[in-house]
């Protein structure tokens, strides 16, 4: 019997000769339950009058080891997993847990390496104290200075990501030097404490782009609920792991100094691991251009699975010499002369964008309103113009012949063609 007969049966039960006479919502006044079965659970679930449904496992002949890693799939991994999420994930997952335990043994390497070194300066505790004091001040301003940089941080968020954790690495190693020039404790802490700030906000700023790319059915919160648990986890283990290093391998400096060496190294090659796997489904300078090129080289738009392995997480500003050499953002008095840009606007009156080929590469200033479809308008043209060597007239014809099939292949691919991220690249209004 399936789920709604159940209901007209109760219904009857209860003594309304129909069901379409009262809705079943509101007639309904007594429990609705049933019990599944596999192999090894069985479970009864049952639908109360006030709506609530409520599951009790009446039998789990299922092995002690198969219930603990049904636990762990449910605390560390969200529901429905792997269906729920994007190719990738589980790889993602493992090299965030490397990098939160790495960093977490480091720190305890660096706050070990802070207490020495602030208890060898032969100033009074009152002084020490308000050393510390602007030591973690320093943090406070490191985080304000990163803060300008939102916008680039939306245009590449792996870039900064990568970023992020090795400005953390490097206040990180600046703090076990410490003890090396116990004179400049304030110096070196503050300025160390000034690069975790940066690295803190960076962090957290590109943290949510990354956990879009791989939420498949709108269960963001759910991902980031399970890749805190994970965090958590991680860290407490790394911490572990760091207290065990100081009383035996990292007693000396020179032992800090390898190991922490070695922990850094982990550190940036894990996030850097996650980074390939995250598909970002946003436009940015850098993914345009390789859509573009793919486009115009085979008329194939590939997936933001297909690009994650190929994006250039050290240089993304790269000129693409088959998708017309084009650099985003100049500003419009120094891309282009006036007279320039009054013939540009008699060709495509219409557009939002405007295009210079004045230099070794081509100038491309979008309009303050330009979404991603003017962006990617404005590089198609600028595409078949370097590769075809046509006319800009020629070139502009071609491009809204083969638009719609572009966008088309785009949105079949999952990509957001609504806004274009270039940072802080400059627009124009007239």
């Amino acid at each position: 019997m399936n789920f709604p007969e159940k209901f007209k049966l109760l219904d009857k039960e209860a003594g309304n000769p129909s069901p379409e006479v009262v809705p079943i919502s509101v007639s309904v006044s007594v429990s609705v339950s049933w019990t599944e079965t596999s192999d090894t659970v069985s479970r009864r679930f049952e639908f109360h009058p006030d709506g609530q449904l409520s599951v009790k496992v009446l039998n789990d002949s299922r092995q002690v080891i198969h219930k603990i890693s049904e636990s762990l799939v449910n605390t560390f991994l969200p529901s429905g997993f792997p269906y729920s999420v994007n190719e990738g994930y589980l790889r993602y997952t493992q090299f965030r847990a490397l990098q939160h335990f790495s960093s977490s043994a480091l720190s305890v390497l660096s706050t070990q390496s802070l207490l020495y070194a602030a208890g060898l300066r032969p100033t009074p505790a009152q002084a020490t104290a308000a050393s510390w004091i602007l030591k973690d001040g320093m943090q406070h301003v490191g985080k304000l200075m990163c803060s300008k940089l939102g916008a680039r941080m939306d245009s590449e968020p792996k870039r900064w990501r990568i970023f992020a954790d090795m400005l953390y690495d490097f206040g990180t190693g600046l703090e076990v030097l410490s003890p090396l020039c116990p004179q400049l404790f304030l110096e070196m802490a503050g300025l160390g404490n000034f690069s975790k700030g940066m690295a803190m906000v960076a962090a957290r700023a590109t943290r949510l782009a990354i956990y879009s790319s791989f939420a498949k059915e709108g269960n963001l919160s759910d991902l980031y609920a399970k890749g805190e648990a994970i965090s958590t986890v991680f860290n407490v283990l790394g911490l572990g792991a760091g207290i065990q290093l100081v009383s035996t391998v990292c007693s000396s400096m020179q032992g800090k100094m390898v190991v922490g060496s070695f922990l850094s190294l982990i550190h940036v090659y894990s996030t850097c691991e996650e980074m390939r796997t995250a598909p970002i489904n946003t436009l940015n300078p850098q993914r345009t251009a390789m859509i573009i090129e793919d486009f115009i080289k085979t008329g194939k738009v590939s997936s933001p699975a297909d690009l994650r392995n190929r994006e250039d997480l050290v240089y993304p500003r790269r000129l693409i010499k088959e998708a017309g050499n084009v650099k985003v953002g100049r500003d419009l008095h120094k891309a282009m002369k006036p007279s320039r840009l009054i013939k540009v606007k008699e060709i495509f009156p219409d557009e939002k964008f405007v295009l210079s080929f004045e230099n070794r590469w081509t100038d491309m200033v979008l309009e303050q309103n330009a979404s991603g479809e003017d962006a990617l308008r404005g590089w198609l043209v600028a595409g078949y113009a370097n590769q075809e060597v046509e006319k800009l007239e020629d070139a502009y014809e071609k491009m809204n012949v083969m638009m719609p099939e572009l966008v088309s292949q785009l949105k079949a691919k999952g990509w957001h063609t609504d806004r274009f991220l270039d940072g802080t690249g400059s627009r124009y209004g007239f």
